[in-house]
């Protein structure tokens, strides 16, 4: 539990990652399509729009990190990072924020990040308090159901998607390059996903979410993770069928009268743990646990 909410730490609050050590992060880009990248590093994929407008990253992961993402997009286009768009409100993909907002980018987000980030917020889950974003930090133009950038030669959608990984949550989409960002709404091979409860996320939101995505991207087209490496829209469709598979056994493990160990203990993740990693950030029990604890309570209504 120790290791875990270290890793919860990170991922909500800025000040706690500031205080790990990441001299050693290399940020690695990799070019999809003209105008399109991604840069891995620490913490949430960055999309990356580039081109005769200016520079567009989608989230900017932790605020000790943002000279070598700022240095990482210089490779790829000199100019100045223009807008940035958060797909949610975790501190790991939105802990450039102040940062890049002190220097001039406009920050995009739906209106629930805006609202998260905007005041000090108590995690059950740490047993402590997130202290509200400053205001350099905070997305200035939001949205309720999306919007879309006509930048570098293409069309970028951003498109809400309800109580997924979060409340808050977009996808963004280059309707020309074929290339879709799903945010933390997709965990790819690294980790089962985290669904955050407390933030108004749920599995069916986050099988909604997938949906969406499939429904969106084209065939061939090409899917950044919020974490993992780049996928294709069939591994999209495979995450997908895995979500309602482990979603149906759990909620007919709890329709049998089974408690939470016992359907804990008839491992519903088995199928896929070869193609996950069970030992991420989000384990396969912590993962149905937390799934069982939500169906639980919507399956006695």
């Amino acid at each position: 539990m120790r290791r875990f909410a270290i890793l919860l730490a990170a991922t909500f609050a800025t000040p706690a990652a500031a205080q790990q050590d990441y001299s050693k992060v290399e940020i690695k880009v990799e070019r999809l399509a003209p105008g399109v990248a991604v840069l891995f590093g620490a913490g949430g994929n960055i999309g990356l729009s580039f081109g005769e407008d200016g520079n567009v990253i989608i989230d900017d992961q932790f605020a000790p990190l943002v000279p070598k993402i700022e240095a990482a997009v210089k490779s790829v286009d000199s100019d100045p990072v223009r807008f940035v768009i958060n797909t949610h409100w975790h501190g790991d993909h939105t802990g450039g924020n102040e940062a890049f907002g002190g220097a001039g980018a406009v920050i995009v987000a739906h209106d629930n990040v805006r609202r998260r980030m905007s005041v000090d917020t108590f995690s059950k889950q740490m047993d402590q308090t997130l202290k509200a974003t400053p205001k350099a930090g905070l997305p200035v133009v939001t949205f309720a159901q999306g919007v879309t950038f006509h930048l570098n030669g293409d069309d970028i959608q951003v498109t809400h998607v309800d109580n997924a990984h979060t409340d808050g949550d977009s996808l963004v989409y280059w309707s020309r390059a074929n290339v879709i960002h799903m945010g933390d709404t997709f965990f790819f091979k690294a980790t089962y996903p985290f669904i955050d409860r407390e933030s108004g996320g749920s599995i069916d939101g986050m099988i909604a979410a997938a949906k969406t995505g499939l429904g969106i991207v084209k065939p061939g087209g090409k899917v950044i993770p919020g974490h993992g490496p780049v996928a294709t829209r069939e591994d999209l469709q495979a995450y997908h069928a895995m979500l309602v598979d482990i979603r149906a056994k759990v909620a007919a493990g709890i329709r049998a009268g089974r408690t939470r160990a016992q359907v804990i203990a008839s491992n519903p993740t088995a199928p896929y743990d070869g193609k996950v990693a069970t030992d991420g950030f989000i384990k396969p029990d912590r993962f149905v646990e937390t799934m069982y604890d939500e169906l639980k309570a919507k399956l006695r209504r």
